[in-house]
């Protein structure tokens, strides 16, 4: 049996609040778009799901994007950067936070306090 071979998996994590998690004041929680080393993709899942907590986050939801490959046939345009930080996922075994998006409560959605 040959080595297991390691891939990098794009996930998109959604992160509640959770005392000094360094999020925005106000953020109601974020999106993160991490690129993640593993065998699989539930492997990938569970490394980024205990760093998160490591860095104390608070993961609720995680959506897996597939790697490279998979992303390529399925029509994602994936520039040098992404690539970049892919390879260093990869490289490291790490996982890699590429982007951080903070949630807001919609200002329309209820009355003024």
């Amino acid at each position: 049996m040959g080595e297991s071979k390691q891939q990098v998996y794009t996930l998109v994590v959604e992160v509640g609040r959770k005392e000094g998690d360094g999020l925005p004041p106000k953020s109601t929680g974020a999106a993160l778009m991490c690129y993640a080393s593993g065998v699989d993709e539930a492997e990938a899942v569970r490394e980024t799901v205990a760093i998160l907590k490591q860095a104390d986050l608070a993961p609720l939801d995680v959506s897996g994007y597939g790697t490279l490959d998979e992303r390529l046939e399925n029509g994602d345009e994936i520039d040098e950067e992404e690539r970049a930080l892919m390879q260093r996922a990869l490289d490291e075994n790490s996982v890699i936070i590429a982007q951080m998006t903070p949630f807001f409560d919609d200002p329309k959605g209820g009355p003024k306090p």
